[in-house]
């Protein structure tokens, strides 16, 4: 493996430490001063600018450049340990003594050893659990650049392609094997038993290009069908003679000198994938009733459009490939018997807009066996999955005829439920994380006891590590959920190194530059979120509808506030009514704001407006904030607050009624995994202001396409917005530029269509290496089956209790 190149800043900063001893004890002494034992980034580069402003000498020393580069401080009296992050996963834990001003290196061991002992006021466990999943990954590819993070198919391709081969014809035996393992319900497809070798299939395959190069390049699969399967091929090469010489021609080109391009474009087209199951076990999903009650929301919307994108995907390539098999995607999630007029008490329930999906419920059972009645929170649903895992095994074979050929876990739960589904079936597991709980609370880890009842981190963090670990390749909306930015922490980077005083310490967990990760980001349903100037699809019926939801009177128990007039611009936005989505910071923003409130009304769709409505303690806080912030600040004239839930269609129309009224939308979140408002926004042409923290940043070209904002600055925040509106009032056409740059963006990266493209491919090519290769890392399953039995298991079954 390479080495790591040391920190050139550190033997510098030890240097100034010692010859510039009164110069470093203020700085540290300011730090120490600050009386808290933990400081993040933020609060240590305010602490640093504010004395360079007193002394701007200070600014350019080894010891300013080092506390810019620091995550993390954790101080003890007269000791100070720095987390500096060099660049993306590569950090150096250092600690200086005040009076020594003596500067150490230290293990990540010993650095979240300390932060252990600040936490638990000197009550650390010198023998606890240490979690280190490094050794495993010796002989593992990893990628070496941060930039290559997320494209991890292209890596393995470029890395595997070559070697596979090197080894003379054992390569070309394990491809040879790879396809004749391929057949569907009896049906064999690619190869029959007429070839054996690779010298029979190197000559089949030229033997057989010279009469398809004689034929049309229309002529259907059907009439070659028999002079094929003389040759030794069965069907899957292509739908006519042009897609089969094209096929045959791939595979000859890789046993002649395999390339990475090569290889990709022909698993592409190998048909593998005919039965997905996707995993998400918490929540109401359902198609109807369900958005805006507890864990549901964006989740929902984003599994039943990557159905029906990947069933038209799966369709698209059969076809191609000449293959008359009906795929098959079902959605495995929790029934519920006491459903509150949602169809989530229905076993069975077809998806609209598919051929051929469903969504499969399957009851959470207690121990007894007894069926559990009521919805159960996302965060307290642990010791009801294991035997889930099991159930919904059963009722999926039932139900498919067979094992599926690709598994997709979503959230925490549903990625350990895929993680022991597939385990046990040997199929790919793909995970999608959409939101880790990690990072969204600050030092969720560090003070899990304190969060345990409400929270239960203990079994939900173990749970992502062994998820995390276990799957065959994992799927991100955005790089920065990965690996984070220069700045900040990646959702997933997040797992690499942690603690949990007293439960388990972990120095080596996840690591981004597994070649597992690649980002495909999703997009808004195309027959929902369209172009406003498309007058053609608009809903104009709904017209009156959205009118009497904005500027209606007041719906008791449904609205709050009536609009005063109706000549100014709407801001709009919709989200669920807590703290991460942080509405409520948005109102006080609006509120506090003379010239926002001179320009614009406020449109929030959120939650509900009676507390006792709503089933969720946090959303219950939010909406007493919510109720005393429009008394605090008058707004019950310039704000309308929808506590209502908006079918899609209804929504989608909404959006370009903001649109045509020249409004803007809003995203104000704390921290935004991906922002499925975001796209549906702007899919629809409306200019679009959204958190700077997480998928946003990515989806959006700050003054290009939308603009960013800090949810921690929302005075500066409600400026940015009112800037836009002054402008626009100043340069209509700058209003439409804004529109038309947010259509490209969407059009360009984030589209449902591209998704499932590179979604199939991806299985396809992580199933082959899988098959050839050690991909699935036997000696790391072993590691976590023993997390897993002996952690995991006590932490979920003493919930149940």
């Amino acid at each position: 493996m390479e080495t790591e190149v040391p920190n050139a800043r550190i033997p510098a900063l030890a240097t100034f430490l010692q010859e510039h001893r009164s110069q470093a004890h203020r700085v540290l002494h300011h730090i120490i001063g600050l009386s808290r034992p933990f400081l993040l980034r933020s609060d240590l580069t305010d602490a640093i600018d504010d004395l360079c402003a007193d002394d701007p000498a200070l600014a350019d020393t080894a010891l300013a450049r080092a506390l810019h580069q620091c995550e993390e401080a954790a101080i003890d009296a007269s000791w100070i340990y720095l987390a500096l992050r060099r660049r993306v996963a590569r950090w150096d834990y250092l600690r200086i003594h005040l009076e020594a001003m003596d500067l150490q290196q230290v293990s990540v061991g010993e650095y979240l050893g300390f932060k252990e002992h600040l936490a638990t006021g000197g009550h650390e466990d010198p023998f606890g659990l240490e979690i280190d999943l490094a050794p495993f990954y010796r002989d593992q590819y990893k990628l070496k650049e941060s930039s290559s993070i997320g494209r991890g198919v292209e890596f393995l391709n470029r890395r595997l392609s070559s070697r596979l081969f090197e080894e003379i014809g054992k390569g070309d035996q394990r491809l040879l094997s790879f396809l004749r393992m391929h057949s569907y319900r009896g049906q064999q497809l690619m190869l029959n038993d007429s070839i054996m070798s690779v010298a029979e299939l190197r000559n089949a395959l030229r033997q057989m290009l010279i009469p398809l190069r004689r034929r049309p390049t229309h002529t259907p699969y059907e009439d070659v069908a028999a002079d094929l399967r003389s040759h030794g091929f069965e069907a899957g090469w292509g739908a006519d003679v042009e897609r089969i010489r094209d096929t045959m021609g791939l595979l000859l080109d890789i046993l002649e000198a395999p390339s990475p391009r090569a290889l990709e474009e022909f698993l592409g087209r190998v048909p593998m994938i005919f039965s997905i199951a996707i995993l998400s076990p918490h929540g109401w999903l359902g198609q109807s009733n369900v958005l805006g009650r507890p864990d549901t929301g964006g989740q929902v919307v984003y599994i039943l459009d990557q159905v029906r994108a990947l069933e038209r995907e799966m369709h698209r390539r059969l076809a191609e490939q000449g293959i008359d098999i009906e795929p098959r995607v079902i959605v495995l999630t929790r029934l519920i018997p006491e459903a509150e007029g949602t169809l989530c008490n229905q076993r069975l329930e077809p998806i609209a807009g598919t051929r051929n999906a469903a969504i499969l419920r399957v009851p959470f059972r207690n121990e007894a066996g007894e069926e559990m009645q009521h919805w159960i929170s996302r965060f307290r649903i642990w010791p009801y999955l294991e035997r889930y895992a099991l159930d919904a095994e059963r009722d999926l074979l039932a139900e498919l005829g067979g094992r599926p050929d690709l598994i997709i876990g979503n959230y925490s739960d549903g990625n350990l439920v895929a993680s022991l589904m597939s385990q046990r079936l040997n199929v790919s597991q793909c995970n999608i994380a959409h939101a880790l709980e990690k990072t969204k609370y600050l030092y969720s880890d560090l003070y899990w006891r304190d969060n345990e009842d409400r929270y239960h981190f203990s079994a939900q963090f173990t749970a992502d590590l062994i998820a995390m670990n276990t799957a065959d390749f994992i799927i991100t909306s955005t790089y920065q959920e990965i690996a984070g930015t220069d700045d900040s922490v990646g959702q997933y980077e997040s797992y690499a190194r942690f603690t949990m005083p007293g439960l388990f310490r972990v120095v080596a967990g996840v690591d981004v530059y597994d070649p597992k990760f690649n980002i495909v980001s999703p997009g808004a349903n195309e027959d929902i979120y369209f172009p406003y100037l498309d007058a053609e699809r608009r809903l104009s019926h709904l017209q009156p509808e959205i009118e009497e939801l904005i500027y209606g009177g007041e719906r008791p128990g449904e609205t709050r506030g009536m609009l005063a007039g109706r000549d100014k611009p709407l801001l709009f936005t919709m989200a669920r009514l807590d703290r991460i989505k942080n509405l409520t910071g948005l109102v006080d923003w609006y509120g506090r704001s003379p010239a926002l409130r001179e320009q614009v009304d406020l449109v929030v769709v959120g939650g509900h407006v009676e507390a006792a409505s709503s089933g969720d303690d946090e959303e219950r806080e939010q909406i007493g904030i919510m109720h005393h912030l429009m008394g605090e600040h008058g707004l019950d004239g310039q704000v309308r607050w929808l506590g209502i839930h908006l079918e899609k269609q209804l929504a989608g129309e909404l959006y370009r009624y903001i649109a045509d009224r020249r409004g803007a939308f809003v995203q104000p979140a704390l921290f935004e995994a991906f922002g499925l408002t975001v796209i549906e926004a702007m899919s629809c042409g409306v200019p679009t202001f959204a958190t700077c923290f997480g998928g946003p940043q990515e989806i959006i070209e700050d003054g290009i396409s939308g603009f960013h904002i800090d949810p921690n600055h929302g005075d500066a925040s409600a400026e940015t917005i009112a800037a836009f509106f002054r402008r626009c009032a100043e340069e209509p056409e700058y209003w439409s530029r804004l529109s038309d740059a947010a259509l490209g963006r969407v059009e360009a990266h984030y589209t449902w269509r591209r998704y499932a493209e590179r979604m199939m491919t991806l299985a396809r090519v992580y199933g082959f290496w899988k098959y050839v290769t050690d991909l699935e890392r036997a000696e790391t399953r072993r590691y976590l089956e023993m997390l897993y039995g002996l952690q995991y298991r006590p932490l979920a079954a003493a919930m149940e209790g």
